[in-house]
């Protein structure tokens, strides 16, 4: 690696570094609210606060132009990065091991919503608000964050970098300028936060856990303020119905709700919207009869409740109400199939997302015409529009690699002695960013027990989740390293 290279990734670091330590001053400011004064947490923010604005300041001459190889290698010491930030704060407030702290900050940033913490209400409210700006910095993605600043210096650099964070098939700018489709999200983003959070406290919550859920609601991050989760306002109907729907909201794409603001309603016409919304009613519309007729509950419960879980975990927000691992086999068969689906491309949402599941249907309904009218020319057209072999091929290679870390990590923890259902649901909450699964890490349990090690890879498996696979597993390439 040359100098020149160093240089940018060093500075791209130091920018991101500096626009969290900022976010972090929101937890700071709770902590005063609610005197609890943590010096090693206000020296932590000016060291690190010194460190970046150093670096920035020896590099303000440095141009930066961003190659493709240094864009990928950003993004990744970037997550490792935001791992370490996260997990120093942590250890100092709550007196955790490292690798806790680590995989409790990469689930906040990656807004898996995975914890390692039994008891919630006994922390610190400036950690609980820590674990929140967490979540909220890495929803809409850290990375489009820092386009929306590096499209000032170099924008080949910036578009790169989008293109290597960006979730989904394509990178779509829907402005002329990438910064200006950056601000647009990130200014929807913080709307939707902010009418969440007020009808939130209307309808009972306090301020500060309004604000808490609302950060991990538009995040789809999941991290609550209580033990019990949601299931802390379960007799408020309007807290889960509210909650229910911004967490649809945000598994949605949220190009298409941009576009709403300049009254336009073709965002939610695309084929990957619709099918998105027909997945989640007929899957909460099943639970929610299968709940019924297994269980004492009234109608409205069992829809309340169902309705709730599956917004939550189609988009893999991971809020629960209730412990739906009790709900029969049928139930968890119907969570499980949510827990894999996932939500919207250029949503907050993790999972293998609604569209790739829409392309492999169509292009095996394509193979099959094939196989029977070899002749007959066909081809996989999304919203009308023709897909190219490449982009099917990328999509059926993202399934593969899905599978196979899923089977990697899953195997590594069954390995290890844990039972099929937990090893399995563990790894694809992790590495899907949901959060809860079945066994012993269903809505009602955490992930403490699992070893250093094991948290640690699950930990990785969240990244390369974030990530879609391509952008890490990109660097076990010697192709990728040859000439850098």
């Amino acid at each position: 690696m040359d100098r020149n290279s160093l240089k940018n990734i060093l500075k791209f670091l130091s920018l991101v570094g500096m626009i969290v330590i900022v976010f972090f001053l929101i937890p700071m400011i709770t902590g005063f609210i609610y005197h609890e004064h943590d010096k090693k947490f206000l020296i932590f923010l000016f060291l690190s606060f010194v460190i970046f604005g150093a670096i920035l300041y020896f590099l303000r001459n440095h141009k930066m132009k961003m190659k493709i190889k240094e864009a990928i290698l950003s993004v990744n010491l970037v997550w490792l990065m935001l791992g370490t930030l996260g997990a120093i704060p942590l250890m100092m407030g709550t007196h955790v091991s490292f690798i806790d702290g680590f995989f409790e900050a990469i689930s906040g940033f990656t807004t898996t919503g995975a914890t390692i913490y039994s008891n919630i209400e006994a922390l610190p409210k400036y950690i609980l608000m820590l674990r929140s700006t967490m979540h909220w910095i890495g929803g809409m993605g850290i990375i489009v964050l820092g386009v929306g600043l590096l499209s000032f210096i170099n924008p080949t650099g910036s578009l790169a970098l989008f293109q290597s964070e960006s979730t989904g098939i394509t990178a779509e700018k829907i402005t002329p300028k990438l910064k200006h489709t950056a601000l647009k999200l990130w200014g929807v983003y913080a709307l939707l936060t902010l009418i969440d959070m007020i009808l939130l406290k209307i309808e009972g919550m306090s301020f500060f856990d309004a604000i808490n859920h609302a950060f991990a609601t538009l995040s789809t991050g999941g991290f609550s303020t209580k033990s019990s989760s949601l299931g802390y306002w379960n007799n408020n109907y309007f807290i889960l119905w509210t909650t229910t729907f911004f967490m649809f909201l945000s598994g949605m794409n949220f190009l298409a709700h941009i576009k709403l603001l300049n009254k336009d309603f073709s965002g939610y016409k695309s084929e990957e919207v619709m099918w998105y919304t027909l997945i989640f009613f007929v899957l909460a519309t099943v639970l929610t009869l299968v709940h019924y007729f297994t269980s004492h509950d009234s109608f409205f419960f069992s829809l309340t409740h169902s309705f709730f879980t599956i917004s939550s975990i189609l988009t893999t927000t991971g809020f629960a109400t209730l412990d739906y691992s009790t709900w029969g086999q049928a139930a968890i068969a119907i969570v499980f199939l949510a827990m894999l689906i996932g939500g919207n491309t250029g949503s907050t949402a993790g999972g293998i997302k609604t569209i790739r599941f829409v392309v492999m249907f169509k292009n095996l309904k394509h193979q099959i015409r094939k196989i029977l009218h070899p002749n007959v020319v066909c081809s996989v057209k999304i919203d009308n529009n023709k897909l190219s072999c490449e982009t099917v091929n990328n999509v059926s290679a993202f399934i593969f690699l899905y599978i196979l870390t899923v089977a990697v990590i899953a195997l590594y923890l069954f390995a290890n002695g844990y039972d099929t259902m937990t090893s399995l649901s563990a790894t694809i909450a992790c590495v899907g960013n949901i959060g809860p699964g079945f066994g012993h890490v269903g809505p009602a349990d955490n992930f403490a027990f699992f070893t250093q090690p094991q948290k640690f890879i699950l930990a990785i498996g969240m990244i390369i989740g974030r990530l879609e696979f391509f952008t890490v597993l990109m660097l076990l390439s010697r192709e990728f390293w040859k000439k850098f």
